[in-house]
């Protein structure tokens, strides 16, 4: 009988404990403002608590029919403290304002609270849900930072403020990070070398950035990844692939250690082109970083990145409708043999810290190495017809007739093998930063490639043959004229040096609570394959002015240079220009920011103005992601627009943008021009309209400045976020992209005729995310799910308007020498399930 009543009272004890009341909220400053960072709740003597999250939100279950005093608390605040009695099942809202500063005497927090520097922000958690075709949303949001362009949903690549895709640095953990060259579309890519599942904070800049980085002309992403306390981790899954990460700490956080593995396929993107056949890519990427401190003051750490990139196909036909109402047109091709591509890289890099007081020493030696083979031969049969458009006959939309029939040949046996090492030291004491870095470039390259046409049974271009000769034993050569022909075999082992200075200062008036602060410093950077020292100043300036603290302008300007890697070095032919010099620009910039309340919820509105004039200048081609040099610095440009972005809760609890660029970029080639010939009548000559086409007169035309091909006039983004009212774990995300055409022209390396538009991109894709676990969620202690803390899955709709994109064309031209643009479409509409859970 004992036992039974022991028994009994151990089960209302715990049935007591287990009883639980509920307090929810918002954590405020002393503004009236949301509080971030984030700040921690805990329950004085007893174990457990929570953070809010970014948008100063917080839930936490506490004990019920007993005293509890909550703590609110943040480093840079003097803590609050809430004495509770509430019953079970009793739910309160609690909303705290932390509005008592710690006074430091080395830190000034106030000044830190809103500041506007010209860099991006981004938290990796607000922009997981962002649906993706190509599967990364690092690259994903960054093309909806107004000023950031890409009109490939499948490739990771962008080009901000009128640069293109090599113009753009990308650290990870302060390392410069490299990409391959070979790869030519976005099919072929891989993923991009920040892995969302490691990173805990982005920063990203489209212009004025600080002399801390270089030596490239137009953007800069800067990735750092976490340092875990504790065991996690994360899993995911959908139709283009998956990942796994896994991270955690030992030796009392002496220790810690971040790891990912990725796997892409795009087989199924690939699946719903027009070009029809087996694809067959795989994308394999695995990466490790560890940290230990060896005291309190040293830090040692080791990042690597291994990954390989497969990509097969085995094009089989391809059918593709274009052209307008008055004459639509149907390309159909029928294909023999295949493409295989291989990348492989390798990325190691030792860092050693040293932090003391104001005293930050970091030391990092890094190698990079690359193995890049392309090799296809690809015949394709195709016929050119014209469709009938009568909508009264009963063969509407059938071929009417053909225009033109042929064979086309591609080949190619490129290899690239590339080894990049450096030794770099960063260092700064109070405000005063510098750094330097030794650089060793070894690159082999061997490219092969050659394409034939054949038009109506007549090679491209077509060879002297007998007919109409006078001479009747007039025997012409048998020999084939390839159509283009690229042989290259090159070996480059270059050395670079740069070495940075700057400083900050903040000034602040007697009696005035308005500051201003400066960013000053200067780049060097040295090339021994050009002989050329160049010489980067750069100053900002940020001022904040007392009357609205909740406003801030910035002004920037300096000398950017970027000087050429190998793509830009390299004729179209293979043979490369020893007398290249690096590409230099000069940025302007002038911006502001302002955090203002609305429907009591938070907005940000950022707007910049810029003008970049760039000299030396690199004229360059661009087909999906491969540009192709002229390898001469033979042009001038500028670019200039106005960038606007609103950030905030137009739904609440939920972050929403839209951004706006307008945008003009051109350029002017020195030595460029061509003749117009007019007939004996005065008639401009132009082939297939004027009956006489012997020449009579002849005008020079120098072209002047003509668009760059990243010309991008008008771009507008929106991601809207939205959830079932009282049901947040139901959420719909919303992107949406408006953009005017790029350039274009026939393949003729002329770049003043490739002035034509390509149709808007326009594109929609929707995702629908459900929570099937949370913080809140109850699980017995038996289920096998008891470990996870959270749980998403989403359905997302690709392209859901289902427009055809233009990414590019393919030319093909008749034996008279006319060119047909056949608009290479990008992907249609797809739906993806995608799962991912967090332990």
């Amino acid at each position: 009988m004992r036992s039974i009543i022991i028994i009994f009272v151990l089960f209302i004890s715990i049935s007591v404990l287990g009883q639980k009341a509920e307090i929810y909220g918002n954590v405020f400053d002393e503004n009236g403002k949301v509080f971030d960072p984030a700040v921690n709740i805990a329950l004085k003597g007893i174990a457990g608590g929570t953070t809010t999250d970014r948008k100063g939100n917080y839930k936490l279950n506490i004990p019920a029919n007993s005293e509890i005093i909550v703590q609110f608390s943040h480093v840079t605040h003097k803590s609050k403290y809430k004495t509770l009695n509430l019953k079970v099942g009793e739910s309160i809202q609690l909303n705290i304002i932390l509005d008592e500063l710690i006074q430091f005497d080395t830190v000034n927090i106030t000044a830190k609270r809103h500041e506007y520097t010209g860099v991006t922000h981004i938290d990796p958690k607000e922009i997981e849900a962002i649906p993706s075709p190509s599967g990364d949303v690092i690259s994903a949001f960054v093309k909806q930072i107004p000023g950031v362009y890409s009109n490939n949903e499948m490739s990771s690549q962008y080009s901000v403020r009128g640069g293109n895709f090599d113009e753009n640095l990308v650290y990870v953990n302060g390392i410069e990070i490299q990409r391959p060259m070979l790869v030519k579309s976005g099919q072929q890519e891989g993923m991009n070398f920040a892995n969302a599942d490691l990173v805990d904070n982005i920063e990203f800049s489209a212009g004025g950035f600080s002399s801390y980085y270089g030596d490239k002309m137009s953007s800069v992403m800067d990735v750092t990844y976490k340092r875990p306390t504790k065991f996690g981790g994360s899993a995911s899954a959908s139709l283009l692939g998956g990942s796994v990460h896994l991270e955690g700490s030992a030796a009392k956080n002496r220790l810690r250690y971040l790891t990912g593995i990725r796997y892409k396929t795009n087989q199924y993107i690939l699946s719903a082109l027009d070009t029809k056949g087996d694809y067959h890519p795989s994308f394999t990427d695995i990466q490790l970083f560890v940290a230990y401190d060896i005291t309190d003051d040293w830090e040692l750490s080791f990042l690597g990145n291994y990954a390989v990139n497969n990509y097969e196909i085995i094009p089989q036909t391809r059918e593709t409708n274009f052209g307008t109402i008055m004459e639509a047109l149907r390309f159909t091709v029928y294909f023999d043999g295949k493409e295989v591509d291989r990348f492989v890289n390798y990325m190691g890099a030792l860092n050693l810290k040293y932090h003391n007081n104001e005293t930050n020493l970091d030391f990092t030696g890094s190698v990079y190495r690359s193995i890049e083979s392309e090799t296809y031969d690809i015949q394709g049969q195709y016929w050119l017809d014209v469709l009938q458009n009568d909508l009264g006959k009963d063969d509407f939309g059938d071929v009417a007739f053909n225009k033109g029939v042929g064979t086309y040949l591609n080949h190619a046996r490129n290899e690239l093998n590339t080894w990049v090492a450096s030794i770099q030291h960063r260092g700064s004491k109070g405000s005063l930063q510098w750094g330097f870095n030794l650089r060793r470039d070894i690159l082999n390259d061997r490219l092969s490639e050659w394409k034939m046409i054949d038009s109506a049974g007549f090679s491209l271009p077509h060879p002297d043959d007998n007919i109409g000769n006078a001479n009747p034993n007039y025997s012409p050569s048998n020999e084939i004229h390839l159509t283009e022909v690229i042989k290259g075999k090159q070996n480059l082992n270059t050395n670079r040096f740069s070495t940075y200075l700057m400083n900050d200062w903040v000034f602040q008036k007697n009696g005035s609570t308005s500051i201003y602060k400066l960013n000053a410093g200067a780049r060097l950077n040295y090339w021994d394959f050009s002989n050329e020292l160049l010489f980067s100043p750069r100053i900002s300036l940020l001022i904040k002015p007392a009357k609205n603290k909740d406003i801030s302008y910035r002004i920037a300007t300096g000398l950017y240079s970027q000087p050429p890697f190998y793509r830009e070095m390299r004729y179209h032919n293979g043979d490369i220009n020893h007398n290249i010099k690096a590409q230099k620009s000069a940025h302007f910039v002038m911006g502001t920011d302002y955090v203002f309340q609305a429907w009591n919820r938070p907005f940000k509105l950022t707007a910049e103005a810029y003008a970049k004039y760039m000299w030396d200048l690199i004229p360059y081609e661009m087909e999906d992601v491969r540009l192709r040099y002229f390898a001469e610095n033979n042009a001038i440009g500028y670019a200039a627009g106005v960038d606007f972005k609103l950030h905030g809760e137009i739904v609440e609890h939920a972050d929403s943008w839209v951004g706006v660029s307008f945008m003009q970029t051109q350029e002017d080639i020195k030595d460029d021009y061509y003749y117009e010939y007019y007939n004996a009548a005065g008639e401009k000559i132009s082939s297939g309209i004027t009956v006489d086409n012997v020449p009579a007169d002849s005008v020079k035309v120098e072209p002047g400045f003509i668009p760059r091909p990243t010309d991008q006039r008008f771009v507008f983004n929106l991601f809207f976020q939205d959830y079932i009212p009282g049901y947040e774990k139901f959420k719909v995300h919303l992107n949406l992209v408006y953009a005017t055409g790029l350039p274009y022209g026939p393949p003729t390396h002329k770049r003043y005729q490739q002035t034509r538009r390509m149709p808007a991109y326009r594109r929609v894709d929707i995702g629908f995310s459900w929570q099937l676990i949370g913080h809140e969620t109850v699980l017995k202690a038996k289920n096998p799910l008891r470990n996870l803390k959270s749980a998403w899955l989403s359905i997302e709709v690709f392209n859901l308007l289902e427009i055809n994109n233009t990414l590019s064309y393919m030319w093909i031209s008749d034996v008279n020498g006319n060119y047909y643009s056949i608009p290479n479409y990008l992907t249609s509409r797809q739906i993806n399930l995608r799962l991912k859970v967090d332990f």
